[in-house]
């Protein structure tokens, strides 16, 4: 079972990515999905999750009105979409799930959880 995240890279200020996060081994159609971010001296925060049906979700408020979550229970993937990047978004990012966890809004406020999925980061980089 494996989380396999992708689409980081250098950006600019301003400018948007969208980060993937595909899951194979089994379906994670019952379990919440969020995405998490470290940076460099900073605690691990949640940046969205969205729970299991997708209709559900939560945004960390550094985040809002930027980035948005989503998932495709049939590709198995979550997506982030970033938008209006700015540099103190630099972090690696990370998916994770866990089948104890369904509600977004758990993902967003259990801190320091130790997630039983828990994807290899993908690298965002924004410069000013």
């Amino acid at each position: 079972v494996q989380l396999q995240a992708s689409g980081g890279g250098l950006a600019q200020a301003g400018d948007s990515l969208k980060l993937s996060c595909t899951a194979s081994g089994r379906s994670f159609s019952s379990f919440a999905m969020g995405w998490f971010r470290r940076a460099p001296g900073k605690d691990r925060e949640c940046v969205a999750a969205i729970n299991w049906s997708g209709g559900g979700t939560y945004h960390a408020d550094s985040v809002k009105g930027r980035f948005t979550i989503s998932r495709d229970h049939a590709k198995n993937t979550v997506y982030l979409q970033m938008n209006s990047l700015k540099p103190e978004d630099t972090a690696v990012y990370h998916c994770a799930a866990d089948p104890g966890v369904t509600s977004a809004h758990a993902m967003g406020v259990m801190t320091s959880y130790e997630y039983h999925y828990w994807g290899q980061g993908t690298v965002v980089t924004v410069s000013s």
